[in-house]
């Protein structure tokens, strides 16, 4: 739901209803992941997607019937050899979808914001909450229960990365401490999972199932030499939904006019600036300069760092020397090992925007577990994903 985040602001704006649908579990070869969501208002517009086209228009349907009812609705979809004109999805797979209605104007609870009587109003607050949040680029994480007793279905918790939280799952007070914990921990590594807990700590007699969706602010990348080729790639970047920094020391190179479209540009030496950054693990480091004096302080600094990527641009005679630089700085081989160079995968790139291509393709690879290889005869699967799991706590034997 967080990924229409900006659409959904605006009808909260105008005051319109809606009801979301979301991804929460996946079986098989299935087109998106837990968190993807649909949404359709009162007048019928939809945003977002579900299965890639699969199944929308059904689940458009459980849109408008959630908004007549009022009543959250679970369904689960998949496909059938002994019919296959029925709705399903034709990749295979199966998924789970949840909807909910939400009342964009829903009156302010009478026993505070807690109260878990009237549950569409205080799930359609705790979700309003939500999609502000992520709006504003407020880290923050939303568990809803996705299966589970039928009155605390769809319920929903919000939890800030200050602790404080909104809502409720309108079930034990002990299940909202267990979310509670198992949230944060979500969130501080800003991961969306399913988190399955079982009777005893769910104090509801029977085991339940939340959803978990972490919003925090973009993924960092940084782009250090400002060539050409980084220009390429600070498009890239954007594309994937990177917050982009380009950084050189010389001036005349780092400017607006040659990098519009980077969120930042920086003049200092490459290594000074990063020694004054705090990155998360999922920022990428891409170091384009292949000039010694710039590349190895960098390099020496940035393989030691807890970043998802590392990737330095050179031919393989410049990695070779850039390797025995590394060494006598004192990096281990596991260290080495870490650095992506020469820049890239093997697309045959020659242009500025193949080679940004290249990159990109590698860092989705990187993030992804996905090969680099083609499809085309592989046996491996088509959808990676290692940011999407499902947890297991207080389950019963």
């Amino acid at each position: 739901m967080l990924d229409i985040a900006d659409e959904l602001n605006r009808w909260v704006e105008q005051g319109r209803d809606f009801a979301v649908a979301t991804v929460v579990g996946v079986g098989g070869s299935a087109p998106r992941q837990p968190g993807a969501a649909l949404a359709v208002d009162r007048d019928g517009t939809a945003i977002g997607s579900v299965s890639g086209g699969c199944v929308e228009g059904a689940v458009y349907e459980l849109c408008q019937q959630a908004l007549e009812t009022g009543e959250p609705v679970l369904e689960q979809f998949g496909y059938s050899d002994e019919d296959a004109f029925a709705v399903g999805l034709t990749c295979g797979g199966i998924i789970d979808i949840l909807v909910t209605p939400v009342r964009a104007s829903a009156p302010e609870p009478s026993q505070g914001p807690d109260d878990p009587s009237a549950p569409v109003d205080s799930t359609s607050r705790t979700l309003v909450a939500a999609v502000a949040a992520a709006v504003s680029a407020e880290a923050a994480a939303l568990a809803r229960i996705v299966s589970g007793p039928a009155d605390l279905l769809g319920r929903a918790l919000l939890v800030r990365a200050d602790g404080s939280r909104a809502g409720s799952l309108g079930g034990h007070p002990e299940l909202d401490r267990t979310a509670l914990q198992e949230t944060r921990a979500l969130l501080d590594a800003g991961r969306t999972t399913t988190v399955e807990i079982g009777a005893d700590g769910s104090r509801c007699g029977v085991p339940l199932t939340l959803l978990v969706e972490s919003s925090v602010p973009a993924p960092r990348m940084l782009v250090f030499g400002a060539i050409d080729f980084a220009a390429a790639l600070v498009r890239a970047g954007k594309f994937l939904g990177y917050r982009v920094t380009v950084c050189d020391a010389r001036p005349v190179f780092a400017t607006q006019a040659r990098f519009p479209d980077a969120d930042e540009i920086v003049v200092d030496w490459p290594h000074r600036y990063l020694d004054s950054q705090e990155l998360d693990p999922r920022a990428v480091l891409c170091v384009l300069t292949h000039d010694a004096k710039f590349d190895v302080p960098l390099l020496e600094r940035a393989l030691r760092l807890p970043v998802a990527y590392v990737g330095a641009m050179g031919s393989r005679r410049t990695h070779l020397d850039r390797l025995r630089r590394l060494r006598e700085a004192g990096l281990t081989d596991l260290e080495l090992n870490r650095l992506r160079s020469p820049i890239g995968l093997d697309l045959g790139a020659r242009t500025p925007e193949e080679t940004a291509l290249s990159i990109a393709a590698e860092i989705v690879a990187a993030r992804r577990g996905g090969t680099g290889t083609p499809l085309t005869g592989a046996h491996t699967p088509i959808h990676h994903d290692t940011s999407v799991t499902a947890r297991r706590i207080g389950s019963v034997a």
